[in-house]
Formats: C-alpha cells, sequence, structure tokens
C-alpha cells in the first residue's frame, strides 16, 4: 500500500498539490523556537482568551496529544493534494454519516475564510445554536482546527475522537490504493465530534479549492465564497476566473450562495454554477453589504445592510476594511441560514447581533501582542491578504515608523507580498520559522533587496532574534514616537512569533 499518491516529479498533470500552512512540516519539538522565546515572553502582556488553546498542563495528557500529532504528521501531509473524495467517503460511509447529522455552513474563498467563520459562529451561538466549527490551518494548535461552542476542543477530546476513529481509519487504509491524508483524517474526527456533541449547526472551512476538498461531502444548506484572488495559481488555474471554477464545487443543489465582492470573471463563474444547481444567490454590493464604517478604538464601528435590513451601531473588534466586508457576509449567511431574503423580509434581533459581533475574536490577524513598541500580527501570505493588511495598519495604528518582520514559504508569491508591503514598512527583517517548507532566508533576503534596496534589509536567520532585531529598530524611534513592528507572512511564521511573545 502506497503512503502517498503524488510523487515530487507528479507524472499526472491531472493531479496537483495543495499548499497550505501546516503543522505537519513543522519541527516537532519547535527547539530553535522555545531556546530563544524567554526574553520575549517576559517583555509581552500575559496571554488573552483568544481562543488558541496552550499545552496541556497535564503531562500524561501532553504525551498522548504528541503521540497523536505524531501520528498524523506520518501520514500524507497537507501540502499534497489529490483530487478524490473516495477516501473521506469511505470513511464516512463507516463511521455512518456523521456529517449528515446536523446542517452545515460551508465556506471557500481565497482570503479571510476563518475571520468569517468565526463571525459565523458567533452569530450562530448568540441565537442559542450550539456550534461546530472547523477551520484551517491552525495558528498554533491542530486543536484549534475542531471548535464546539466557539472554543477549540480540550486535549483529551481530541485524543479521544481521534482514537475513538482510529480503528475505522485503519479499514479505509487496508481497502484503498492510498493511506488516508492528515486533513481527511482531521476531517473526519471534525464531523465525528460534531456528532457526537451535538452541534445543532457546523461552519465549515474548505482545505483548498472547494471541488475536490474533503470538506466537500458536507452539503452545506449555505455556501460561502469570500474574495477570490491569484493564490496556488500553478495549482488551481491562473486567473479569478479559473480558481473560482474549483470554489464553486461547493455550492449545491437548492442551497443559498452568499458571495462577497469578486472580481469580474470570477463572479460569471461562480454564478453559472448557481444557475446549474438553482441555488439563490445573495451578492455583496447588491442584496448586502457595508453601508458605513468609522475607525473606534479596538475595532471598527459599523452600519451593515442584511438581506433583510439594516444593522446600525455594530462594534467589530478587529481592524481594516476587509474585516468589515467579512462581517458583512457573515451576517449575510446567518440570515440566510435562518430563512431570511427578499421574499422574507426582516432583520435578526439588533441587540443579539451587536453582542455577537462585540465578541469576535480573530488570532494572527492584525493582532497585537505586545506594547512599547507595539508588535502586530498578521497571517498575510500571498499580494491580496499583504495589500489588504498594509492598507489597514495604517488606518488602525498610524505608527510613525513601521518595522516588518517577514518569513515566507516556498512556493508562494513572496515578491508580490513583498511589494504590498514595501510603501509602508521603513525596515523589513527577513527570517525563517520552522516549517521545512519555509522559504531560504538567503533568497528571501535577495527578494527583499530587489524590492527595499539593500539599506532597508536585516537578515536574522532564527525567528527570535528577527523579533528582537525589529522590537530594537523600533525602539530607537524613542518610547513615545508612534513606532511599531508587523510580524506577516506565513500562519506559521505568526503562530511561532505568538508563542515567542507569550500568547499561549
Amino acid at each position: 500500500m502506497s503512503e502517498r499518491p503524488l510523487n515530487d516529479d507528479s507524472e499526472n498533470p491531472d493531479r496537483f498539490e495543495e499548499i497550505v500552512e501546516a503543522e505537519t512540516d513543522r519541527d516537532p519539538d519547535l527547539a530553535v523556537i522555545e531556546a530563544g522565546s524567554r526574553t520575549l515572553r517576559a517583555q509581552a502582556g500575559p496571554s488573552q482568551g483568544d481562543g488558541v488553546p496552550a499545552r496541556p498542563a497535564d503531562p500524561e495528557v501532553d504525551r498522548a496529544l504528541r503521540e497523536v500529532e505524531a501520528e498524523l504528521a506520518g501520514r500524507w501531509g497537507e501540502t499534497k493534494l489529490d483530487p478524490s473524495l473516495v477516501r473521506i467517503q469511505g470513511l464516512l460511509d463507516i463511521l455512518g454519516h456523521p456529517e449528515r447529522a446536523y446542517p452545515s455552513i460551508h465556506i471557500t474563498g481565497t482570503n479571510g475564510k476563518t475571520s468569517t467563520a468565526r463571525m459565523i459562529e458567533a452569530l450562530l451561538a448568540a441565537f442559542d445554536l450550539r456550534t461546530g466549527r472547523y477551520t484551517s490551518p491552525h495558528v498554533q494548535s491542530v486543536t484549534e482546527r475542531i471548535s464546539l461552542d466557539g472554543a477549540p476542543i480540550d486535549a483529551e477530546r481530541f485524543i479521544e475522537t481521534y482514537r475513538d476513529i482510529e480503528p475505522y481509519v485503519r479499514m479505509v487504509d487496508e481497502r484503498e490504493e492510498y493511506r488516508l491524508s492528515f486533513f481527511e483524517v482531521v476531517t473526519g474526527m471534525a464531523f465525528a465530534a460534531f456528532a457526537d456533541a451535538p452541534v445543532d449547526v457546523a461552519v465549515v472551512e474548505v482545505g483548498m479549492g472547494g471541488t475536490w476538498d474533503a470538506t466537500n461531502v458536507v452539503d452545506g444548506t449555505v455556501a460561502v465564497v469570500t474574495p477570490i484572488a491569484l493564490d496556488h495559481t500553478d495549482r488551481l488555474g491562473s486567473t479569478p476566473g479559473e480558481i473560482a471554477l474549483e470554489k464553486a464545487g461547493i455550492i449545491k443543489q437548492d442551497a443559498t450562495v452568499v458571495l462577497a465582492q469578486q472580481p469580474v470573471d470570477a463572479a460569471q463563474a461562480l454564478l453559472k454554477r448557481a444557475v446549474e444547481v438553482d441555488a439563490t444567490v445573495a451578492r455583496e454590493g447588491m442584496e448586502f453589504g457595508v453601508v458605513s464604517r468609522e475607525v473606534a478604538v479596538g475595532g471598527q464601528l459599523l452600519t451593515l445592510r442584511g438581506l433583510g435590513g439594516e444593522y446600525p451601531e455594530i462594534f467589530l473588534p478587529l481592524h481594516g476594511a476587509h474585516q468589515a466586508h467579512n462581517a458583512a457576509v457573515a451576517l449575510a449567511a446567518v440570515e440566510a441560514f435562518f430563512g431570511i431574503g427578499a421574499q422574507h423580509a426582516r432583520t435578526l434581533d439588533l441587540d443579539v447581533v451587536r453582542r455577537a459581533f462585540a465578541s469576535v475574536t480573530s488570532p494572527g490577524r492584525l493582532e497585537v501582542v505586545r506594547r512599547s513598541p507595539t508588535v502586530v500580527l498578521d497571517a498575510a501570505h500571498n499580494p491580496a491578504g499583504a495589500r489588504a493588511a498594509a492598507e489597514s495598519i495604517g488606518e488602525a495604528f498610524g505608527f510613525s515608523r513601521l518595522i516588518g518582520v517577514v518569513g515566507a514559504s516556498d512556493g508562494k508569491d513572496v515578491r508580490g507580498m513583498l511589494e504590498a508591503f514595501e510603501p509602508v514598512f521603513a525596515e523589513v527583517v527577513v527570517t525563517r520559522n520552522s516549517s521545512d517548507r519555509a522559504m531560504d532566508v538567503d533568497a528571501l533576503a535577495a527578494l527583499a533587496v530587489e524590492v527595499f534596496g539593500e539599506e532597508r534589509v536585516q537578515v536574522e536567520p532564527r525567528l527570535d532574534d528577527a523579533l528582537e532585531a525589529a522590537v530594537t529598530l523600533a525602539e530607537e524611534e524613542g518610547e513615545y514616537a508612534g513606532a511599531g513592528v508587523l510580524v506577516t507572512g506565513s500562519v506559521i511564521t505568526v503562530g511561532e512569533a505568538r508563542l515567542l511573545l507569550g500568547r499561549s
């Protein structure tokens, strides 16, 4: 039995690899990160309740979780994608199709999926529904991927869920040509955990694409497509329209599809799919949208137009215009789930909606993790995400001088990301994270010099050293000068920076 269906030289052009930020490629003990973390943690503030779990305090539970993590990591990794649903369907057949035990809201897109999923989850929970949320990649702990009632399942439950389905995973492994992948097994775990809870509704984010993603075994009553941009172009297509063809696969018969603002060719592909399956369409800028937004302390104040009417004075504790648009999409998705639309014009309870949005967190998305100087984390890993972060950090923080710390992954449009940040970074410190797929720091430095000029680029191969160097550069401005640091380029880089800065 083969370990994985793809060779590195991939003779079959119809198969393609998945490039995502994945735990499975990390150094298991993050030795480099842990070695340099003590000083930085001491300088940082205390961890906040942001839904990112720490390692288990009980040594035995921690040991058991590490065993599960190692077994998952030994499987065909997330960095590959085989366009087939046979294995995940086989697992769910044996498990009795837990994914059919509850309705689902299914989310795809290029950027904003996780933030939108968190907003949808908060809204549903505010209306007294028990929620399950499945998202990827994770920031620090694999347990983040599976949430119940707005919080990641604890380590004990993660271990128990894995051990419960493990015999059935082995059955599928033995009868199929290829073993189940890391992502397929965790997807099966999520669906089983949701059915066992049980949840009233699942919020399910695709890993990559749509049609062939392992999550596309759910029949989402609501399908959500966040903005589509160029990413994974060698796997999904070279234009937004081509990428949209793959992502449109989550739109199912008679569902409601909620579309964020899209490039013209992407919108055309998505609307064509909606017509083919007789789905109801709600489009940002047409049926719903952002009426107004004002920058506020700790976030922004919004007026949103939903499918049933306006929702004024919504405080969202996240920064950036892109998060306001994510909020509009999330609101429309929840309205659609509750049957609100043009033919049933009514609004959700305004006070409940306000409470829900005010409770939203999104770790690693323009997240402040330190003051004096201010250090902000943003998991932008493609040019579109970088442009949104660059625009938003200027609006939200108004730094007099901004130092960038960038650690990227191979296979990404790193030049495009650097060019997006060039206007806002006074200087940039290039580094690498602990992932085997991290871009070589010298190659990254060479690109940065081309974009920024040699005098604005500093190279620090270790992330802890890079953070210290950036903080030192910011402190040169003086305590009250308003300099800041932005750490970006990869979800893994951001997750490891959170660990170094004491956000457990």
